[in-house]
C-alpha cells in the first residue's frame, strides 16, 4: 500500500488574489531548519553562524518594493537597541541588490542574506510562492528564534501589501 504525502499550503493575498505558498511555516517551539545563504559578499552563512544570538528572520519577496524596504528600514532602527540580537534580511533579491539597497540607506545593523542560487530556504521553511505573479519568491514573514534557535514566533503576513506585526515580533525576543 503507498502511503501518499499531503503537502499543506498556506494562502495570502496581494491585493485580494490569492497566491498559495509552498507549505506552512515550522512550528513554534521547533528548532529551526539550518539554511545556506548568499551574504551581500558572496560569502556563505547558515543558521549555525548566529547559534548563541537572538534572531529575527525578516523576510520578503524583493527589496525593491516599499513595504520590503520599509521592513528593512524599520528592524534595522530597532535592532541597533537589542543586545545580542541579529536580524537576518532574507529575499530572493541577488545579494548586489540587497547591498545597494543598504548601502544607499546607510542600513548597519541588518544582515541582508539572498535565497537566489536554488530557493531552498523558501522551500524548507515553506514559504516560497507557488502560483500568481511572484511565483518563486518569498512570502512576506517574520520568524523569531532564540540563542538555540528555536522558534518562539511566526508571522507570514495574510495581506503581501501589508507591513508584518513589528510590536509582537520585538516582544517574541524580550519574552525568555
Amino acid at each position: 500500500m503507498e502511503t501518499k504525502i499531503q503537502h499543506i499550503m498556506a494562502t495570502v493575498t496581494l491585493h485580494g488574489d490569492a497566491i498559495q505558498t509552498s507549505g506552512t511555516l515550522p512550528k513554534v517551539g521547533t528548532k529551526a531548519p539550518d539554511f545556506k545563504l548568499t551574504t551581500t559578499d558572496l560569502n556563505t552563512k547558515s543558521l549555525s553562524d548566529f547559534l548563541g544570538q537572538k534572531v529575527v528572520l525578516n523576510i520578503f519577496p524583493s527589496v525593491d518594493t516599499g513595504t520590503c524596504a520599509q521592513s528593512v528600514r524599520l528592524f534595522n532602527q530597532e535592532a541597533a537597541e537589542l543586545e545580542n540580537t541579529k536580524v537576518l534580511c532574507i529575499s530572493r533579491d541577488l545579494p548586489f541588490a540587497l547591498n545597494r539597497f543598504c548601502g544607499a540607506e546607510g542600513l548597519e545593523n541588518v544582515v541582508s542574506l539572498s535565497d537566489y542560487k536554488d530557493g531552498s530556504f523558501g522551500k524548507n521553511y515553506g514559504l516560497n510562492f507557488t502560483n500568481g505573479p511572484l511565483d518563486a519568491l518569498h512570502s512576506r514573514c517574520v520568524i523569531v528564534l532564540d540563542e538555540k534557535g528555536n522558534i518562539k514566533y511566526t508571522e507570514q503576513v495574510q495581506e503581501i501589501a501589508d507591513e508584518p506585526n513589528y510590536k509582537a515580533a520585538l516582544e517574541a525576543l524580550l519574552d525568555d
